[in-house]
C-alpha cells in the first residue's frame, strides 16, 4: 500500500529586503552590520567620496552612486524589488557650494525635475528638512518607503544618564540648560543641531560645516578651553534622517579644541561605538550626560531639571559615606548598616 502522501511544505518566508542609502562614517556600518543579524537582503548604494568601501562586505550587494544621480538611485531599488529603505550616514553638504557644483555632479534628469524649485527657482529653500524631505518623497512617489534605521537597532539611541565616571559641576549644569534653548531654537529654524557655550556665552553654531567643525571652531574662539557642546534633536525632529550622531570622531575634535562637556539629547541621539565612546572619554577626563526634555508645562531649564534626580542621589551617597567613616570612629553603626 503507498504511503498517505505527505501535506505540502509551507512556503519558506523570502528574506525581507531593504535598501540602504550610505553616506559618510561608521553608522551606516553599523546599520548594514544590525540588517545582516537580523537576516535583511541588504541592497546598498553608497554616495561616491562619502560611503565606506567596507560596506561591500556587509551587503547582499553593493553599488556606488552619485550624489545627484536620484532617478538612478530609484531604478536600482526597484529592479532590486525593493520597497523598504534606510538612509544613514552624513552628507557633507558644503559639496553643494562648490564652483561649478552641477558640472561636479551632474544630475539625471530625475533629480533635475526635483531640485529646480530649491537651487533654480528658489521658490524653495535649501535646508536640511528641505532637501532630504525631497529626496524622501521622491522615492515614496515609486513606492520605495524609507524608514528609521534606528528602527532596526534601537540600541544605538542614547539612554538617559551621566555616561561617563566625570560629572558636571554646577556651572557647567548652568552652561547645559543655557546651550540645550539655544540649541533647541536652531534645530527649530532648521539651522544645525549643536552649540558650542562656555559662562553662557554662544562660542559658535553648527550650520552645514557639521559638529566637528563646530567644535573646533569653539575651540579657536576659546584657548582656555573647558567649553561645552550641546547637540540635540530638532523638536520637528524626523527620526528616517538627519538625526543626531555622536561617536568617536566627535570626542577626538573636543579633545582637540579644549571642549570638556558633551550633552546630547536622551532617546533621540545615536550614538555609535558607545562602550568605546564611553571609554575614549574616561580615559581623557570628559564629562558625556544623555538629558530628556521635560513635560509640558514643567518649569525650569530642561537640563535642569533632568539633574534633579542625580542631585539627590549625590546627596544621599555623600551622607552614607559620611555616617560610615564616623562610625568606624566611633564604633557607632552607620544609618545604613541598622536593622
Amino acid at each position: 500500500m503507498d504511503p498517505s502522501p505527505k501535506p505540502p511544505l509551507p512556503d519558506t518566508p523570502s528574506a525581507r529586503r531593504i535598501g540602504l542609502l550610505a553616506g559618510w562614517g561608521r553608522y551606516p556600518l553599523v546599520i548594514a552590520e544590525s540588517l545582516k543579524r537580523q537576516g535583511c537582503e541588504t541592497y546598498c548604494l553608497g554616495l561616491a567620496g562619502h560611503a565606506d568601501p567596507a560596506l561591500a562586505e556587509r551587503c547582499c550587494e553593493f553599488r556606488w552612486i552619485g550624489l545627484a544621480k536620484l532617478g538612478q538611485a530609484i531604478r536600482y531599488f526597484r529592479r532590486r524589488r525593493v520597497t523598504e529603505a534606510v538612509m544613514a550616514g552624513k552628507i557633507h553638504k558644503t559639496v553643494l557650494f562648490q564652483p561649478w557644483m552641477w558640472l561636479r555632479l551632474l544630475p539625471d534628469w530625475r533629480m533635475l525635475r526635483e531640485a529646480i524649485p530649491h537651487f533654480l527657482t528658489r521658490r524653495k529653500d535649501c535646508r536640511d528638512d528641505s532637501l532630504l524631505t525631497m529626496m524622501v518623497e521622491a522615492f515614496a512617489a515609486d513606492g520605495i518607503r524609507f524608514l528609521p534605521p534606528t528602527d532596526f537597532a534601537p540600541d544605538l539611541l542614547v539612554k538617559p544618564g551621566v555616561l561617563t565616571r566625570r560629572r558636571p559641576s554646577a556651572w557647567q549644569r548652568k552652561d547645559i540648560a543655557f546651550g540645550w534653548t539655544l540649541a533647541k531654537e536652531m534645530g527649530r529654524l532648521d539651522v544645525g543641531q549643536s552649540v558650542a557655550v562656555k559662562a553662557q556665552a554662544v562660542l559658535a553654531v553648527e550650520a552645514i560645516e557639521g559638529t566637528d567643525a563646530c567644535i573646533r571652531r569653539a575651540g579657536r574662539l576659546c584657548p582656555a578651553g573647558g567649553f561645552t557642546v550641546v547637540k540635540v534633536a530638532k523638536p520637528q525632529q524626523d527620526m528616517r534622517f538627519d538625526v543626531p550622531t555622536i561617536g568617536l570622531g566627535t570626542l577626538q575634535s573636543m579633545v582637540e579644541a579644549g571642549a570638556l562637556v558633551l550633552a546630547v539629547e536622551a532617546h533621540r541621539t545615536i550614538i555609535v561605538d558607545e562602550p568605546e565612546v564611553v571609554d575614549f572619554a574616561n580615559r581623557h577626563g570628559l564629562i558625556i550626560v544623555a538629558l530628556t526634555e521635560p513635560a509640558v508645562g514643567e518649569r525650569g531649564p530642561e537640563a535642569e531639571i533632568a539633574f534633579k534626580q542625580d542631585d539627590l542621589r549625590d546627596t544621599l551617597a555623600s551622607r552614607i559615606e559620611t555616617e560610615e567613616e564616623n562610625s568606624r570612629g566611633t564604633g557607632i553603626p552607620a544609618v545604613n548598616d541598622q536593622r
